[in-house]
């Protein structure tokens, strides 16, 4: 038996037996073609590349049907590429002045393509590059003669082990068999990744070398909740896992009948579960999990997901859709939280030696108004449809607020004057993600109705801990007595002034701290659908007076590693299941 750590990109356990696919060398010879061929080369590349767009518009079509247009927007990404000239006219100007084969021409430029990409050293971006190579393994197949090789029909349930998994391989995986995946490399945000959580399939990635380590027909636990792959799992980690399974079964029974009662605890004291969403289509999920609002809906994959910048009919359209199907529930919109250099595909930027340090988020959109603008005419322009709140992310000072305040002020001023109509009182609020907006949060809470502490890069910040880092991953921890303090005097100067104060990073939805944050006095939790029921159980089934007990004994300790042994007896006593 062997443990392997990775990064947890869609959750759920799964055992199976391995389906391992050897690594796909797409490294192509030179070879030179005579002065007359030159010209049937490039009609050669012409062809390949109108057969890529035909099957990635079919494919585009299919996964839309399945699983929604915006998970089949991301192929929109692939075929832009492909029908740009400015990534086509250099293959063809390769082919003509080097008298290369149209395959080594698209190798070559697409590897320069795709350093670019590398080169801006920003995880969005670089995670981007694997849909360059996406788009390249299918043209070289075309070239080739070649049929992709599916994962679209198999015989028996499987798990997937790959070095990758392309986006589009990922889209095409046949639901009946394969029952999860793992691969060696690969992030959280990557398209692969958003499409395995579409398709609920357990995923981890960013294993290293499983592919070596892994034979076909091996057993393998899958485990996407924790981030572990388990290699030929002996019979007493089989029996527990298969044990765990059965458990989470009749929990998952349990919890689905609490899907309509309120989060309230044994002594009457209310808080709100809300969800976090990239998506419109994932609110179904979200209600259906018993979440009773989005309490953040990441805009930013309105860019991601596709070549060009969203128009504001764009962002207007998409924020109209989510507050239609939320019916009156809140649905809060976060302003764009990217780096400069990630936004869209189809801006040149110039790279940044530190982008988690650089222009990114509120600075971004307040170096570029016009684009800033747009976004915030749509949100504006849609908050008459439902419930809508306004939050700016990544504040750091005083100014950038007043400043994206006095923005939006000036397009509320806009569509006035233009007989369009808005919500004049929508709530404008602000994340906590960086210590100084933590440390001043009693001067920001005279500025804005409501807090949401974004855990993730507030951890990030606070410990200086890059956590996709693998090498310094381990000192990423929500429990440090750092991080825990911020969030108490957050909470407790939001109480002071009467603001509302949520968590909506990975934080809010582990059943480990749940106890933790309601003893502090968290008013709203907003997290992944899926993680919902588990803290609503934790919620019901404890006093206030418990939580806030739980609270006090855990700011008395000085380790992470003291407030988690601790957290996690206290919630064993409640949800065994869990653990």
């Amino acid at each position: 038996m062997e443990i392997k750590k990775g990064i947890p990109v869609s959750p759920g356990v799964v055992i199976s037996t391995a389906l391992v696919l050897d690594a796909e060398d797409l490294a192509v010879p030179k070879r030179h073609v005579e002065p007359s061929a030159v010209e049937a080369e490039v009609a050669r590349l012409r062809d390949a590349v109108s057969a890529a767009i035909r099957d990635l518009s079919a494919l585009r079509s299919s996964v839309s049907s399945q699983y929604g247009k915006e998970i089949g927007s991301i192929f929109d990404f692939h075929i832009g590429v492909l029908a740009d000239p400015s990534f086509i006219g250099p293959i063809e100007a390769e082919i003509r002045q080097q008298q290369v084969t149209a395959a080594y021409a698209l190798s070559t430029v697409a590897r320069r393509f795709a350093g670019q990409f590398l080169g801006m050293q920003d995880k969005y971006l670089a995670e981007r590059v694997k849909d360059i190579y996406d788009v390249e393994r299918r043209v070289l197949h075309n070239l080739a003669g070649q049929e992709q090789e599916s994962l679209a029909h198999l015989e028996s349930d499987v798990v997937v082990i790959a070095h990758d998994l392309l986006p589009s391989q990922t889209a095409a995986l046949d639901r009946r068999h394969v029952k999860g995946f793992a691969t060696d490399v690969g992030g959280r945000t990557s398209h692969t990744a958003i499409v395995a959580r579409a398709l609920g399939i357990p995923a981890v990635v960013g294993l290293g070398n499983i592919t070596a380590e892994v034979s076909g027909g091996d057993t393998v636990i899958i485990d996407g909740d924790r981030g572990l792959l388990i290699i030929k799992p002996d019979a007493e980690q089989l029996a527990e896992y298969q044990e765990f399974e059965r458990k989470r079964e009749r929990l998952e029974i349990e919890l689905a009948r609490l899907r309509d009662e309120p989060a309230v605890t044994l002594d009457g004291h209310a808080v709100s579960l809300q969800a976090n969403i990239e998506f419109p289509h994932e609110i179904e999920d979200a209600l259906k999990h018993g979440a009773e609002g989005i309490g953040l809906y990441r805009t930013e994959f309105l860019y991601l997901t596709s070549e060009k910048e969203p128009s504001e009919e764009d962002h207007y359209r998409a924020y109209v859709d989510a507050l239609q199907r939320l019916e009156g529930r809140p649905l809060v919109i976060r302003t764009l939280d990217l780096g400069a250099d990630k936004f869209t595909q189809a801006r040149q930027t110039t790279p940044e030696r530190n982008p988690f340090l650089g222009d990114r988020s509120i600075r971004m959109c307040l170096h570029d108004i016009p684009m800033f603008k747009r976004q915030l005419r749509a949100i504006m322009r849609a908050s008459v449809a439902g419930d809508a709140r306004l939050m700016f992310p990544m504040i750091s000072t005083l100014m950038e607020l007043r400043q994206a305040k006095m923005i939006l002020k000036d397009v509320c001023e806009e569509l006035e004057d233009e007989g369009v109509p808005f919500r004049a009182d929508i709530p404008v609020g602000m994340m906590i993600e960086v210590p100084s907006a933590a440390l001043m949060a009693n001067n920001f809470a005279k500025e804005v109705n409501f807090f949401s502490i974004g855990t993730n890069d507030l951890i990030q910040y606070t410990l200086a801990v890059d956590r996709t880092n693998e090498k310094v991953a381990g000192l990423f921890c929500p429990a440090h007595p750092a991080v825990l303090m911020l969030i108490r005097d957050v909470i407790r100067h939001g109480q002071r002034n009467n603001v509302s104060v949520s968590v909506c990073g990975e934080m809010a939805g582990e059943p480990l701290y749940t106890l933790l944050l309601l003893g502090m006095g968290l008013a709203v939790f907003s997290m992944s659908a899926p993680d919902v029921p588990e803290v609503k159980k934790i919620i019901r089934s404890t006093t206030m007076a418990h939580a806030r007990q739980v609270s006090r004994k855990v700011m008395s300790f000085d380790s992470e590693r003291q407030v988690m042994h601790y957290l996690r007896e206290e919630t064993r006593k409640i949800i065994p299941e869990v653990f």
